[in-house]
């Protein structure tokens, strides 16, 4: 480990403390308070269920046509997932691996992760996992071609606000969830963990959820990322990236690429030189939007979460890269409200810039981040700290429909919206 990693790793180290000791995320340059916390709604496991039963399903996209389907469970039991497009009908099946992991005192259940296909777009189909056949389960695959539909949420934890956010999400049609990191809050606590998984199942065991990690998936472990690592295992390898903490996929005519804010990514890194190639190798004609994921917002006039190196040196190092790019969207997650950006480039309006979207807002027990810096600044289009989340309808390979859902009322109110026009569609743009 040079040491440049030896420092990131301390600073991690000594953070998480902090959010452990005192219920605080990482340190702002600015003076900041959240307001009170608030108590995460625990899910236990139902009262029917036996060591062979299928806990906290989970799916994400593997490639163009296959799904990696990953649950738990108590005992020992076959990784093995039927599945096939009638209900009861399991025509096929397929096996793959069981791991655990130890944390201090705690041991997980088994991790189950089975990989399925090729399986063909915008089609239902019904699963089984493992050797119980008590519970069964459906998911539909992502289209394969416009229109396609994200629901994107950060910094969800499990509080009654996140019961909210996910009841809005299963209403709305989606077709694949984004997620830019902070899921469980079990910041170290990890029967948090199996609590988010059992919270979370109802919708992520059928649409696929694509995530990336925030500062409270690093944990106090050796090494970091163990829970985050063993229970959300993402398609890295397919992207060329050597790491769970970046990658990147192609789904419709969309390239997402999900970064990692709190692992190496200055222009000596593998995530920068892993970015790099990942760039040059997107091919507008067949993917004409590029959509990123980051955990820690480039552009943020929110007071919490200011002066942040997980910001302000990893925008240093890579906005270029998303510029030279023609990156359309950048999502963040970390401060916890909402705040929409015009298109910009190093602090500036700039038409060929991506539009940065903060929506790390999705129900944290930490609270909202209420405090803007005033006046706001002329980029800075729309702001507002409530709970919510947003979804991207890409219609076409030009226009896509971006909409955010406030839900502190407890009902789903459309708050900010905007036509986003692709930037591959414009001609004054094109490299």
């Amino acid at each position: 480990m040079g040491l440049v990693s030896q420092r990131r790793q301390l600073l991690l180290t000594v953070s998480i403390l902090a959010v452990c000791l005192a219920g605080f995320s990482f340190p702002s340059a600015v003076s900041y308070r959240r307001p009170p916390s608030r108590p995460d709604v625990r899910v236990s496991r139902r009262l029917d269920d036996d060591g062979s039963t299928p806990q906290q399903v989970h799916i994400s996209m593997v490639g163009a046509d296959k799904m990696r389907i990953s649950w738990i469970t108590d005992d020992q039991t076959p990784a093995t997932v039927a599945y096939g497009t009638s209900p009861g009908d399991y025509a096929k099946s397929a096996t793959g691996t069981t791991s655990f992991y130890q944390f201090d005192v705690y041991k997980s259940g088994q991790i189950h992760e089975v990989v399925i296909g090729p399986l063909h777009p915008d089609t239902v189909y019904y699963y089984r996992c493992g050797g119980n056949s008590a519970r069964k389960f459906s998911f539909k695959t992502a289209p394969s071609a416009f229109p396609i539909k994200f629901a994107i949420v950060g910094d969800l934890g499990q509080t009654e606000h996140t019961n909210s956010t996910l009841q809005h999400i299963s209403e709305s049609n989606y077709d694949m969830l984004l997620l830019p990191g902070d899921l469980s809050y079990a910041d170290s606590w990890q029967p948090r963990w199996d609590s988010f998984g059992q919270m979370m199942e109802p919708l992520a065991s059928r649409r696929p959820w694509m995530v990336t990690q925030g500062n409270h998936e690093v944990e106090i472990s050796t090494p970091p990322f163990t829970a985050y690592n063993a229970r959300w295992r993402m398609p890295f390898e397919d992207s060329g990236s050597t790491s769970n903490l970046y990658y990147s996929f192609s789904v419709a005519g969309v390239h997402v690429v999900m970064l990692g804010s709190y692992t190496d990514f200055d222009p000596s890194s593998a995530q920068y030189k892993w970015l790099q190639s990942d760039l040059a190798q997107v091919d507008r004609t067949k993917t004409p939007w590029l959509v990123v994921l980051i955990h820690a917002p480039w552009y943020n006039t929110n007071k919490a979460h200011q002066g942040e190196t997980e910001s302000v040196d990893m925008k240093k190092y890579m906005e270029s890269l998303l510029y030279n790019a023609r990156a359309d969207v950048v999502f963040t997650g970390h401060v916890h409200a909402y705040e929409r950006f015009t298109r910009v480039y190093e602090d500036q309006a700039d038409d060929c810039g991506p539009i940065h979207i903060t929506v790390g807002d999705g129900g944290n027990r930490e609270g909202l981040a209420t405090k803007y810096i005033d006046p706001q600044l002329e980029i800075s289009i729309f702001r507002e700290a409530s709970f919510g989340h947003g979804e991207l309808e890409v219609v076409n390979a030009t226009h896509a429909l971006w909409t955010w859902h406030r839900n502190d009322d407890g009902e789903d109110v459309v708050s900010d919206s905007l036509w986003i026009k692709s930037i591959s569609s414009v001609d004054s743009c094109k490299v």
